[in-house]
């Protein structure tokens, strides 16, 4: 992925907001504590890692094997043989046992010893089919492809992180602009009381006023509840409880037409990234499934020692090396079957590129029109807004004339409302569609945005295990980082109309 850092420049904020002693939560200082700590991205770090160790288990195939066998115990012989009664003469020459004398007997012989072995063996593969070269190339296109998914995962993360981000805030302008609505009415049912006790207007008039207060005030009960919602969503994501949070601004996409973002995405987006490798991987499955079919040969070398095997005080040594070959003729067809599997999983995989890409395509595409569009609502909006006023104070100018009624007051009232609040809605509409395009792309990532944050690299542990050839320890520690590097363009918008005397959440 090529980062922004000679394309992007960061310009300036959605909204100056007052400034303060306190420390105000920017998106930058949101998404880089989201990178950091977010379980999701955490985790997805850590599976790159499992995959990594891929690598090493295949380069195993070139490594010998050694081991070394002993054995050790105690072991109580009983041996039996038939023998015959002899013939015992006396001094006279004369048979002393005539009645015994050649009769057969069981003769029983007892030998306890301590048994012991000893034997160290050495296997080297010197050709495996073809196997090792090919599980190796597999392992390495399946550490690039889970790369490419942890840029994805890093990618989506940060996305929800800013539409946590811009939710809170979009809700809490909300619940600003109902709770002035709630004072608004409340002056306005209390100057209608008050015309109503001189006999300018009827009782219908305060009922009007009564009625679009309680709305307002329900209206203000349900915009709260969906900023508590939105706050329980930004300390999920993010970790952190949102404080003085920022306006944020939306990025200018790395592109000038949708047909530069539907080629860049097809091209840069990392789940079409992924599926280019899981595609080599498959092909490269093929080889390791043929390599079956393929002679073998290896080289062993043993030594050995065994004491009293067969009868005690006895000892055996000895060492023997021995090349060997093994040549398959016929398996049962099972081999066939498994390189004819692999070769049609290769064909799956190569239609997921083509489907990536197409969805990459497609998702890029709805994003562009999505910041298009949104781009024109907010324009439209603000063109709302101030006619809006206009009416609103022309309608409150000809209700005091008495060529108004309250009702019409309130409706000028709640249009504007509904506009201000559809010009803060289409503000983080916009601020998302941007952020959401800039993520089809494959350039929505830590780097590329230019956050405040040790950068994960996902090489350092590949390098620190790939040649390892033992050790059980974790070497998750070796994850080195870089400077943060890049920075993004964002693009100046004016901020949504405050209501008087209003203070920014």
């Amino acid at each position: 992925m090529r980062s922004l850092r000679k394309t992007l420049l960061l310009t300036a904020a959605l909204a100056a907001l007052p400034s303060a002693a306190a420390w105000a939560q920017s998106l930058q200082d949101a998404l880089a504590a989201a990178y950091a700590n977010n379980p999701a991205l955490l985790a997805a770090r850590a599976q790159a890692r499992a995959v990594d160790e891929n690598v090493p288990q295949a380069l195993a195939g070139w490594r010998p094997t050694v081991v070394i066998a002993a054995a050790g115990g105690y072991s109580d012989t009983t041996s039996r043989s038939q023998a015959t009664v002899p013939v015992v003469r006396d001094s006279a020459g004369n048979v002393r046992n005539p009645d015994t004398a050649g009769d057969p007997f069981s003769v029983f012989t007892e030998q306890p010893r301590n048994t012991g072995s000893l034997q160290a063996t050495v296997s080297q593969p010197i050709y495996r089919g073809g196997r090792t070269t090919s599980q190796t190339r597999r392992a390495e296109n399946q550490v690039y492809a889970q790369r490419s998914r942890l840029l994805a995962t890093e990618q989506q993360v940060l996305l929800d992180s800013v539409a946590a981000y811009v939710a809170f805030i979009r809700d809490g302008e909300v619940v600003r602009l109902n709770a002035n609505n709630v004072e608004v009415l409340s002056r306005q049912l209390q100057a209608t009381n008050e015309r109503f006790r001189v006999g300018e207007i009827t009782r219908t008039d305060v009922a009007q006023a009564e009625s679009r207060l309680a709305g307002a005030r329900a209206q203000l009960q349900q915009s709260e509840g969906n900023l508590e919602s939105s706050r329980a969503v930004f300390q999920r994501l993010i970790g952190l409880e949102p404080t003085r949070v920022q306006a944020p601004p939306p990025i200018v996409p790395p592109v000038r037409s949708r047909e530069d973002a539907v080629r860049l995405a097809s091209e840069n987006n990392p789940t079409v990234v992924a599926a280019m490798f899981d595609e080599a991987a498959a092909r490269d499955f093929i080889d390791v499934q043929f390599s079956a079919l393929m002679p073998q040969v290896s080289l062993n070398a043993s030594a050995f020692r065994t004491d009293n095997n067969g009868a005690r005080g006895t000892r055996q040594t000895g060492t023997q090396i021995t090349a060997n070959l093994s040549v398959p003729l016929y398996q049962g067809g099972a081999e066939h079957s498994a390189v004819r599997q692999a070769r049609q999983q290769a064909q799956q995989a190569r239609q997921a590129v083509d489907e990536a890409r197409r969805v990459s395509a497609q998702q890029s595409t709805q994003a562009w029109e999505s910041l298009r569009s949104a781009r024109a609502q907010v324009e439209s909006v603000r063109a709302q807004i101030r006619a809006q006023e206009i009416a609103l104070d022309g309608v409150q100018r000809e209700a005091v004339v008495g060529s108004r009624t309250t009702l019409d007051v309130l409706n000028a009232e709640q249009e504007l409302l509904n506009a201000r609040v559809s010009l803060v809605q289409a503000l983080a509409t916009l601020i998302n569609a941007s952020y959401a395009l800039t993520a089809t792309l494959g350039r929505l990532t830590a780097r590329d945005l230019g956050l405040q944050v040790d950068i994960y690299d996902p090489r350092a542990y590949y390098n620190a295990v790939r040649d390892r050839w033992a050790g059980t320890g974790d070497y998750s520690g070796v994850a080195g980082s870089s400077s943060p590097q890049g920075v993004v363009q964002v693009q100046v918008l004016q901020p949504a109309a405050p209501a008087p005397g209003s203070t920014p959440r």
